[in-house]
């Protein structure tokens, strides 16, 4: 899923294309898509874009009598930005709009359509699709803290939830905690003053070095490869890989669809957390370390 470094790419790309520019036509290929019917749609054609911003991991086009267009990629959604007319036409998308100066194209690959459209006006409409997540960049380290322990979480899903944090998804979460040395399992109540202050700082960092990456990547050209799965990452997808701090292997938890990569030697103080589905299996003979592990590996 495209997450707050990618997002400000994609808004940052399409400032430089679009603002104050006319929408001139919308094109709806899937039926699932449009989750609004009031305002129409087809209320935007013919008006210019004067704002964009940002509304946790949507993307939000403001134009002319405060309607707003935004875009929620979710996971496998992605914007496509053609000059040509022609190859926009031709590109199998969600949804095609056509500006004066050229076309933005959305598709989503796989087959669960969840990327969605809504037409909203003004802050109110905005405001209904908002979690409500803190932004960390505008907070200070006691909103940062208030945030975090209002609930006693895993520190994973307290970052994730965009109810709490906004912007922070799987893949930079998996990043985060391995800057802050933490690991993925820590209850948020439970953590130290020291170990707070570490995770804000790596929060920040984190994701202010990867948008700069990307910004740096992406240069004048429209974002193509966004993917949250990257070679510079240090843990997330990059199971059984050196940790790039220590050496030791990087390990996964896996649940539902997603999955969580971890140092266990920089995080859990060398202990294997249980993975749901092996753990459930296994039960007392779980390896508790990587090292258990790799003997159970050679031996099979």
């Amino acid at each position: 899923m495209p997450e707050l470094p990618d997002i400000v790419v994609y808004i940052e790309a399409l400032r430089k294309r679009i603002k104050g520019v006319e929408l001139q036509h919308i094109r709806i290929g899937s039926p699932f898509l449009l989750r609004t019917a009031v305002p129409p749609l087809s209320s935007i054609e013919g008006k210019k874009v004067l704002e964009l911003r940002r509304l946790g991991k949507r993307i939000c086009l403001g134009f002319d009598e405060d309607l707003w267009l935004v875009i929620h990629l979710m996971i496998a959604g992605r914007l496509h930005w053609y000059e040509d007319r022609m190859k926009a036409s031709k590109a199998r998308g969600l949804a095609l709009f056509e500006f004066a100066n050229g076309s933005l194209v959305m598709t989503e690959a796989g087959t669960q359509k969840r990327a969605s459209l809504h037409l909203v006006q003004g802050s109110a409409g905005l405001e209904n699709l908002d979690p409500g997540g803190l932004e960390v960049f505008e907070a200070n380290l006691g909103q940062f803290t208030t945030a975090l322990q209002a609930r006693n979480h895993t520190l994973k899903r307290a970052l994730t939830d965009p109810r709490i944090f906004s912007g922070i998804g799987n893949a930079y979460s998996d990043e985060i905690l391995f800057e802050a040395q933490l690991s993925p399992f820590a209850l948020t109540q439970k953590l130290s003053t020291e170990e707070i202050k570490r995770l804000f700082t790596a929060v920040k960092s984190c994701l202010t070095a990867w948008t700069e990456r990307l910004r740096s990547e992406t240069g004048d050209k429209f974002p193509e490869k966004v993917t949250a799965f990257r070679s510079e990452m240090a843990t997330h997808g990059k199971y059984k890989e050196a940790c790039p701090r220590c050496g030791s292997k990087i390990q996964r938890i896996r649940y539902a669809s997603n999955e969580t990569n971890y140092c266990p030697n920089c995080q859990t103080g060398g202990r294997l957390l249980a993975d749901r589905a092996l753990s459930q299996l296994l039960k007392k003979d779980w390896p508790r370390s990587p090292e258990e592990l790799e003997s159970l590996t050679r031996e099979k």
